[in-house]
């Protein structure tokens, strides 16, 4: 049974950061890419970053590049969003989610939530103004 839980979320003020976990479980993480995405109030879910199998390439999206890194530690079976200068804009909950393929990568295509099979049960993110 595949397990993703996300922790580190919470309230911030705007400049502010957080580091978001997720923990793996019942997968061969090193296998798969992961993400991350977010879904703010009355909005449908969005891409935010994603990272492949062996760490060699990443994609953001346009909003957060520079203010956040995505990470992995395949050791840990674990994922890592480091967000600095957060805005109240980044107001959401975010989820990490695993890859349907496994080791397969496409800046391209790993916007797309129909790539992923497994996803996290999200964690609040709150950035006040």
């Amino acid at each position: 049974q595949v397990q993703l839980v996300e922790s580190g979320g919470g309230l911030v003020q705007t400049g502010g950061s957080l580091n978001l976990s997720c923990a793996a479980s019942g997968l061969t993480f090193s296998n798969y890419a992961m993400s991350w995405f977010r879904q703010a109030p009355g909005k449908e879910r969005e891409f935010v970053a994603s990272i492949s199998w062996s760490y060699s390439r990443k994609d953001y999206r346009d909003s957060v590049k520079g203010r956040f890194t995505i990470a992995r530690d395949n050791a840990k079976n674990s994922l890592y969003l480091q967000m600095n200068s957060l805005t109240p804009e980044d107001t959401a909950v975010y989820f990490c989610a695993s890859a349907r393929r496994a080791r397969s990568y496409s800046t391209t295509y790993y916007r797309s939530e129909t790539e992923y099979t497994y996803w996290g049960q999200g964690t609040q993110v709150t950035v006040s103004s």
